[in-house]
């Protein structure tokens, strides 16, 4: 380990969040500054590319300038500027590759390219810094669903992965057909709390003889079908009681794939990541399935699970320690596979 405190600027802009955070050690936030555009995107139901781009590259250098005044730092005193370079949208990612490239050429500070999805694995080190690999984590997201082996710092053995949609992705369309609109994930947790999550048996979605591998594309089409026929017979869909189906379709297969993950691999710490993983069902049912295993379950707060800035700056610390620094050349990669460098 250092013999000194290592400071890490963090730079998070791979969708419609333009962050900046400052972390000591890899562990200690001293701030972590969002700018989100939930409110721009809202008005056309999703996210659009090019509309983040610019916002993107209004906010960013007063988003980097306000976390490292919170921090009471200064550019010069980072170690290091780790910033999200894969995966994401191609232009948002551009706008925060080319501000770290630009910061760091100026100041000779080192460059880290940092894996977005490694970013959410590292979360649970900052929620909980007695956390060490290995642990098994399930990191589901808007774009992404994965159940990995944490086998150390950067070393991940990927166990199984969506094969059409992401939970989120399925999060996001169903609210967007039942009116709810977006974003999907929070919009449907709520109207799930006064719903029955029994009224109505989706489909649990199975990928053939894979074991570890998710589909919601068909629970997704169910779904559009039920609301179909309803729509045919002129009867009134209750909204809670379909988005507490829906969402007890996803969090089941969730869980039951990590749990089953964490014992056939005698893991006994298991962690959620991603911005699915602050689903208050999802939270609560893999805690619960966690305590009757005999399983310590880990899963950062709300805050940690969306796109920030923190996540990026404390894996780029434990590349820091690891000596994989990037070049100038750093680019994009809006399509790069966890594990890859």
């Amino acid at each position: 380990m250092p013999d000194k405190d290592i400071f890490i600027l963090g730079i998070e802009s791979s969708c419609d969040e333009t962050a900046a955070s400052v972390v000591k050690n890899g562990r200690t936030v001293l701030s972590n500054e969002i700018s989100s555009q939930i409110d721009i995107h809202t008005l056309y139901g999703g996210v659009v590319p090019e509309i983040a781009s610019r916002k993107h590259t209004e906010r960013i250098n007063q988003v980097i300038r306000k976390a490292l005044t919170d921090a009471g730092k200064t550019l010069t005193d980072m170690d290091a500027i780790a910033v999200t370079y894969g995966p994401g949208l191609v232009g948002p990612l551009l706008i925060g590759v080319s501000a770290a490239k630009a910061m760091s050429f100026a100041t000779g500070i080192p460059l880290i390219g940092v894996h977005h999805i490694e970013g959410h694995v590292s979360a649970n080190y900052i929620a909980a810094p007695e956390l060490e690999p290995p642990f098994v984590c399930l990191i589901v997201s808007g774009g992404h669903t994965h159940l990995v082996l944490v086998e150390g710092y950067g070393k991940y053995r990927i166990l199984g992965m969506t094969q059409d949609d992401a939970a989120g992705e399925a999060f996001d369309k169903v609210a967007r057909a039942v009116g709810l609109g977006y974003p999907g994930g929070p919009k449907i947790d709520k109207a799930a709390r006064d719903g029955n999550p029994t009224a109505i048996r989706f489909p649990r979605g199975k990928v053939g003889d894979s074991v570890y591998d998710f589909s919601f594309s068909g629970l997704k089409s169910a779904v559009l079908n039920y609301l179909n026929e309803k729509e045919m017979k002129h009867e009134i869909v209750n909204v809670p009681d379909l988005a507490a189906s829906f969402q007890q379709s996803v969090v089941d297969v969730l869980v039951t794939h990590a749990v089953q993950a964490a014992s056939e691999y005698h893991f006994k710490k298991l962690a959620l990541a991603g911005g699915v993983a602050s689903n208050s069902s999802l939270r609560a049912q893999m805690k619960e399935a966690c305590e009757k295993r005999g399983i310590e379950f880990f899963c950062p707060p709300p805050i940690l699970c969306t796109d920030n800035a923190a996540m990026i700056a404390c894996a780029g610390y434990y590349e820091y320690l690891a000596g994989s620094f990037a070049g100038l050349d750093l680019n994009a990669v809006p399509g790069l596979r966890l594990g890859e460098r």
